[in-house]
């Protein structure tokens, strides 16, 4: 949706530019994705080198000398600092931000030791099992890292388009810490794409709807009697053309599917009432396509 936006604002835009720029911006993701995660590796070693320092201090106080290695012991963490795959994925795609801006790293580590989560989890004497150390790590990552401000300005200024991207990757992150098992040898590391057919579909849904705009206007334009076409919100019409796009020329993806996936689209990008707009829109169209037989979904309850 952003990359045909960005076609409309820039009428010369090449399709194959804005195409590469596109699969660009999505690689970047996984980039956001290994940043996040690295992010806890990134943590837990500078409180490990704190202690260490702090220990070794001529002046040492009691508590300096024998700290408490809680959170460096965290299960959780230890496994994500040890994992062999997350590790040489960061290395790999030279994810080296947290050491050239430690100030990020240590100002989260702050967040963290000030917050009510923390203490109480220091404040428990006794070895946490493998569930608690992963119910604290999802609690801080959900409570004190994702919604970091400093975080969040950081990650602006570094790449604009990671902070629409943000959310997606969180909540992917999120969910495999929740799922994160004691007998995990290794951190999973998750894939871009699930297959050479998702990153296709990418491909074909941003070409196919590029291509047949005109076409795909056609669609919609006798279902808005009460509007005229220049008074509907340029991203609403992109919506509504992807929308059309997926529903006519891609009949693996269920009409419901479709539908939800743009109104959602439509709630966090464009106007207060565009969802319901375009609701009223793709349900006329459906029925008309039904009517018409133009749905050529293949497989059962596609429809």
């Amino acid at each position: 949706m952003q990359s045909i936006y960005a076609m409309h604002q820039h009428q010369g835009e090449n399709l194959d530019k804005e195409e590469k720029f596109l699969f660009q911006s999505i690689d970047n993701m996984f980039d956001l994705y290994l940043l996040m995660l690295s992010a806890l590796i990134e943590i837990r070693e500078k409180e490990e080198s704190y202690l260490e320092v702090a220990s070794k201090k001529h002046l040492a106080t009691k508590e300096e000398r024998n700290p408490s290695k809680k959170f460096v012991d965290n299960k959780v963490l230890k496994l994500l600092s040890e994992s062999r795959s997350l590790n040489n994925a960061i290395d790999d795609r030279k994810i080296t931000n947290w050491k050239r801006n430690d100030d990020i790293v240590l100002f989260l580590l702050e967040a963290i030791k000030e917050s009510v989560y923390f203490e109480k989890y220091m404040q428990n004497a006794t070895e946490n099992s493998f569930i608690e150390d992963r119910e604290f790590i999802a609690t801080l990552f959900t409570e004190v890292i994702a919604p970091n401000d400093k975080l969040y300005d950081y990650l602006e200024e570094h790449k604009l388009t990671w902070l629409d991207d943000l959310p997606a990757v969180n909540t992917l992150i999120l969910k495999q810490l929740k799922h994160i098992n004691e007998q995990d040898e290794d951190f999973t590391i998750s894939k871009l794409y699930k297959d050479i057919d998702d990153k296709e579909y990418v491909k074909n849904l941003f070409r196919k709807t590029v291509l047949n705009e005109m076409e795909l206007s056609k669609e919609y334009i006798d279902k808005t009697p009460n509007w005229d076409a220049e008074r509907i919100a340029e991203i609403d019409t992109i919506i509504l053309k992807m929308a059309i796009c997926e529903l006519l020329k891609f009949p693996s993806i269920p009409v419901k599917v479709t539908i939800n996936e743009y109104l959602e689209i439509a709630k966090e990008y464009s106007t207060p009432k565009s969802s319901i707009f375009i609701n009223g829109i793709l349900d006329n169209l459906v029925k008309d396509f039904q009517k018409e037989n133009r749905l050529n979904k293949a497989g059962r309850g596609l429809l």
